[in-house]
């Protein structure tokens, strides 16, 4: 009877531990906070839009072992597309680095002296492409996702899809940590 219980508290223990370990992996942005309004410094200059279109900085810390490399992406699940909407792609990240900087997707791809490599969003290019819902939309969520991957680099191009740069990010992640904000605009 003993044996049994014991063997199911070490499981229990496992698992409780394996739980924390990953809950410790953590995503923030000192201007963009979880579950509040994206800033008007971070809304796309267009389509009706008149934002900074300036991409927020972003911090991570407490990475699962193995990271070799990460990726984040802003991805908003509410866009009237069928599929959603990619405002961010950003691959090849090197594991020493905890964030980016504000600004980072403004610069262009060949200016980014390495740190990480942007690719197309649907907006259809590279770099930050900031909330723009339509006008009277419920307002859409826009999820932050730093991605921990098991590789140090992505093979993809900068004009990879995003749909084939979230099967390359997924194939490789040992972990991820997520932030949902939110942005509407009246009609």
């Amino acid at each position: 009877m003993h044996k049994p219980c014991a063997a199911w508290l070490v499981s229990v223990a496992f698992v409780f531990s394996a739980a924390a370990q990953a809950a410790q992996f953590t995503l923030s942005s000192p201007s963009v906070k979880a579950g509040a309004r994206v800033p008007e410094e971070s809304v796309f200059n267009a389509f009706g839009c008149k934002g900074g279109n300036i991409a927020p900085e972003l911090q991570w810390k407490n990475a699962p072992q193995g990271t070799q490399s990460f990726a984040v992406t802003v991805y908003d699940p509410d866009a009237p597309t069928g599929s959603g909407w990619w405002h961010w792609l950003v691959v090849n990240i090197a594991a020493d680095k905890s964030g980016l900087p504000r600004g980072f997707g403004n610069i262009k791809p060949d200016e980014q002296a390495n740190e990480g490599l942007q690719t197309r969003t649907d907006f259809g290019a590279p770099g930050w492409g900031g909330p723009c819902p339509p006008a009277g939309d419920k307002p859409h969520r826009y999820i932050f996702t730093v991605y921990a991957l098991k590789v140090p680099k992505l093979d993809v191009a900068v004009d990879a899809s995003g749909a084939l740069v979230g099967f390359m990010i997924n194939a490789n992640k040992v972990g991820k940590a997520s932030f949902t904000a939110k942005y509407g605009r009246a009609k």
